[in-house]
């Protein structure tokens, strides 16, 4: 078996030719591997985030940019619209929507890739009881990783539901089964599971639509800032396994952009995902897919069998 056989469509003859997307939260990491895989599948894509080529958000990159993200939509073989949005901005999600609305008539996909809040992680969360994190931060990881999605949805559903097949798309860390533990600090654990609960609560609502709301996992993701966060590049992420073994289990961001664009283009994608949660491992079981590497890793069978479970086994074995 070939395992780099993942079939390639670009431009007008892809599975979503003709579909407008956005993707909420497309400057790095997961949104912007979505965003271009949307792309190569034909799509439209508007892509949004706060740090363009003249700004740079509270996260503190300019190696990356929403325009750079556009370009790179095109160059796959979709159509990049990059606009410079605060999603924690009503009246700059209203412009966008009503951008989209203007320009296209209808949104097809919604991804919601919204956080950025990373930067808050070491010194506010990680180890740190809910009450040793200062509040501001606390509050602020909540604005990023909850109150951003809300305003989103409310804002773009009703330009989502005039699709024949609307799809809402809620990225987070951790699926419903991961999640049943602690995510570590209390305002952590609220940002990751929210969107899950988004997910299914607009499941119920999409549902008469013929719509289909699902939340998705990558699972130990190689982002940009992973890499630089142990100095490695994509080229040479191996070498991080010195420092943490776990990182051998690690997969790129288009292992589940891949995943998410198959979805995106299942025709019975409402009668499996409706309300669901999923990884990036069990959609590429579902639809084939593999990672940039021809590998299908499973990071959350790693950590339930090794990190939780104690087993005795090679990361390789869960690729």
């Amino acid at each position: 078996m070939n395992k780099n056989r993942t079939t390639r469509h670009t431009g007008q003859d892809g599975p979503l030719a003709g579909r407008i997307a956005l993707v909420a939260g497309a400057t790095r990491g997961a949104g912007r591997a979505l965003a271009v895989e949307l792309g190569r599948a034909g799509a439209t894509v508007y892509v949004t985030g706060r740090t363009t080529r003249e700004h740079t958000s509270e996260v503190g990159r300019t190696t990356e940019t929403i325009e750079e993200t556009a370009e790179l939509v095109t160059v796959a073989g979709g159509t990049g619209i990059a606009v410079p949005t605060d999603h924690l901005d009503e009246s700059r999600v209203r412009a966008l929507v009503e951008r989209i609305d203007h320009e296209q008539g209808r949104l097809d996909i919604l991804v919601n890739d919204l956080w950025g809040g990373e930067h808050l992680l070491v010194g506010s969360v990680f180890g740190k009881k809910s009450w040793e994190t200062p509040l501001a931060d606390g509050l602020r990881i909540l604005e990023l990783g909850v109150r951003s999605h809300v305003i989103t949805a409310a804002l773009a559903l009703p330009l989502l539901v005039r699709s024949d097949a609307p799809l809402h798309v809620e990225v987070t860390d951790g699926t419903a089964v991961s999640n049943r533990r602690y995510r570590e600090n209390l305002y952590y654990d609220l940002a990751k599971n929210a969107p899950i609960r988004i997910a299914f609560g607009l499941g119920e609502e999409l549902a008469e639509y013929g719509g289909t709301a699902v939340a998705v996992t990558p699972g130990f993701l190689r982002s940009e800032q992973m890499l630089a966060h142990f100095g490695v590049s994509e080229d040479n992420w191996r070498d991080a396994i010195a420092q943490e073994p776990g990182f051998a289990i690690a997969e790129s961001p288009h292992y589940l952009a891949r995943a998410v664009a198959a979805l995106a283009a299942d025709p019975d994608r409402s009668a499996r995902w409706n309300g669901k949660s999923t990884s990036s491992a069990e959609l590429a079981r579902i639809y084939d897919v593999r990672d940039i590497d021809g590998s299908q890793p499973d990071a959350w069978a790693y950590f339930e069998d090794i990190t939780y479970g104690g087993k005795d086994s090679p990361a390789d074995d869960y690729r």
